[in-house]
């Protein structure tokens, strides 16, 4: 992937233009022994940055902005029915559907995630087929999950969440070479979501269903509120006394 500065030829004259600025002034400072020049300071800084993802899997150092502190999920993978709070109620219409309809809850993360029109059904139903056919070939869903794991993939990028691989790093220390190298991380971390939905796939739209309602509201509740006139009723006189 190429960085920001080669695709960006306005960016490429800047920095030439600096470069040569710089070189200027190391010609004339390096015989009174000053400091070296200041992009070079930068530069040996910026290498030292580790890099980190956006929601569209860029890696956040190529864009010129810091890395921020993966945070870590709401809830656990095993805590279907959430915690006891104002999301109480959510939480156990969330474990339903999990478990009695996964192509729902499924269709309405995606819903949450993305304003495109139409993404419920567009996720729900190719995921509903997936499912029956799993289910009646093979005997259990083996199919879905391949379709559904890009967006818990997704979710973790959207909202800068700690994946399984940093979660064994900081718990056992384990996968420390992983963890360091960005791009072999995000690799593992992507081949972890798909193994989570494939062995844990209820129990992954679970808790995906409940972080994105914590994080997310619904696109339909986004709505503008709409003001209905209703007109008078018909009036009588009244006879006088």
């Amino acid at each position: 992937m190429a960085n920001s500065e080669e695709s960006n030829p306005l960016l490429a004259k800047q920095n030439q233009e600096l470069e040569t600025k710089d070189e200027k002034r190391s010609n004339t400072t390096d015989k009174h022994g000053a400091a070296p020049p200041p992009v070079m300071a930068v530069k040996q800084s910026a290498k030292a940055v580790s890099m980190g993802w956006t929601a569209d899997g860029v890696p956040l150092s190529l864009l010129g902005e810091p890395m921020v502190q993966r945070a870590q999920w709401d809830s656990g993978l095993f805590s279907c029915l959430g915690r006891h709070d104002e999301f109480c109620s959510s939480d156990l219409e969330v474990c339903l559907l999990g478990s009695v309809a996964p192509c729902v809850l499924y269709g309405s993360n995606v819903e949450r995630l993305g304003s495109a029109p139409g993404t419920f059904t567009n996720h729900c139903l190719p995921y509903t087929g997936l499912y029956f056919i799993g289910n009646s070939v093979f005997g259990w869903n083996c199919l879905a999950p391949w379709f559904s794991y890009p967006a818990r993939t997704a979710i973790r990028r959207k909202f800068n969440l700690e994946g399984s691989c940093e979660a064994l790093a900081r718990s056992c220390g384990c996968c420390g070479s992983l963890v360091e190298d960005e791009i072999q991380r995000e690799q593992c971390e992507s081949a972890c979501d798909f193994a989570t939905h494939v062995f844990c796939h209820a129990c992954a739209l679970c808790q995906e269903g409940r972080e994105v309602r914590r994080r997310l509201p619904h696109p339909g509740f986004n709505a503008q509120p709409v003001l209905v006139t209703i007109p008078p009723g018909p009036q009588t006189m009244g006879r006088g006394a």
